[in-house]
């Protein structure tokens, strides 16, 4: 009986409720303009969303443990098709820019497409670890998160990328409310984190090539409330261009329109990143979807991404994030 009252009705649930999720985006796919759908690295991504929806819908009805189990195997199999979509959208919009010029179309589909995509690995992953028994977790829910010790692992990894790259590699300070604990999903804050902390470090790097070994810290700042917790990071990389200010958050916007060197450094960082990411989920990475992915899933969290820049001295990102057991309705996955 409790298995049939907790395992069996979230295989229910999904098995319901992913294909519907997936055939929104097929059909979201088709009704691309035709450059872009004809693309071979788009279609790629539209023959893995058909082939999931067969598997998902044809699947027989979940009546035991056995079968659970097997759709439990289903779901991880797909995890791991699907694991590269994001590269390949990238990918796939790249090679098709230049000859598409409706901007709101392009960033419609990808902010849907990909916060879909966000919604429905946080489902499946969900149910998959509700077989795990993890201190302070309830499948993805850590229900003690501690913003300090999340900020504290991805600022070890991009320093290791940045020392690969650049032979050192900012020192980070946390400040504020570090020792708040409150329930939250990591898993947002994996995909997000990384990309922040790669480009304040890549940008503060960039900005002291004749000292490289004596460059400002980078501080990152935890505000934690009844409503949401916010986390700014700040970094004295320069600041980011007035003639680039509005195009920051343009998907396929990359510093390859700045200066080559910019771009390798950009690639090669967010390359790493990939690497880390891909085992559980798709990456960000050096296509120039790294910052507006980030804010399309703070805004599909109920939050936001904002962005300050002080030419000439550096840049604040403000990550703003809501409870999900605050006073106000948090999110619907």
């Amino acid at each position: 009986f409790p298995w049939i009252c907790f395992f069996q009705k979230s295989a229910w649930y999904l098995r319901k409720e992913l294909p519907v999720r997936i055939a929104h985006r097929i059909k979201s796919i088709r009704n691309l303009p035709f450059i872009l759908g004809c693309n071979p690295t788009i279609l790629q991504v539209h023959e893995l969303y058909i082939r999931a929806f067969q598997k998902l819908s044809e699947f027989p009805p979940i009546e035991n443990r056995e079968m659970e189990g097997l759709y439990c195997q289903l779901l991880q199999q797909l995890l791991d098709d699907h694991k590269d979509v994001v590269t390949l959208l990238a990918e796939g919009f790249r090679e098709s820019r230049r000859h598409v010029k409706d901007e709101a179309v392009i960033r419609s589909f990808l902010d849907k497409t990909l916060t879909s995509r966000l919604g429905m690995r946080m489902l499946a992953t969900h149910h998959l670890m509700l077989h795990e028994d993890r201190p302070d977790f309830v499948g993805i829910i850590c229900t003690r998160l501690s913003p300090k010790k999340i900020i504290e692992k991805w600022v070890d990894f991009a320093r290791r990328l940045c020392e690969h790259k650049y032979g050192n590699a900012p020192r980070v300070r946390i400040s504020g409310h570090v020792a708040a604990r409150f329930p939250y999903i990591p898993m947002p804050l994996d995909y997000i984190l990384p990309e922040l902390l790669k480009n304040a470090m890549r940008s503060t790097m960039e900005s002291h090539l004749d000292t490289p070994y004596n460059v400002p810290d980078i501080v990152v700042t935890v505000a934690n409330n009844d409503v949401d917790f916010i986390i700014r990071i700040s970094d004295r990389g320069g600041g980011i261009p007035h003639r680039y200010l509005d195009k920051v958050m343009d998907y396929h916007f990359s510093t390859a329109e700045c200066s080559t060197q910019d771009l390798q450094a950009n690639t090669i960082l967010g390359n790493m990143v990939d690497m880390v990411n891909s085992g559980q989920s798709s990456p960000m990475h050096g296509f120039g979807f790294g910052l507006p992915t980030s804010r399309a899933y703070a805004e599909y969290l109920s939050g936001s991404l904002v962005i300050q820049s002080l030419q000439g001295i550096g840049t604040d990102v403000y990550l703003r994030l809501r409870h999900i057991d605050g006073k106000e309705e948090a999110f619907r996955i």
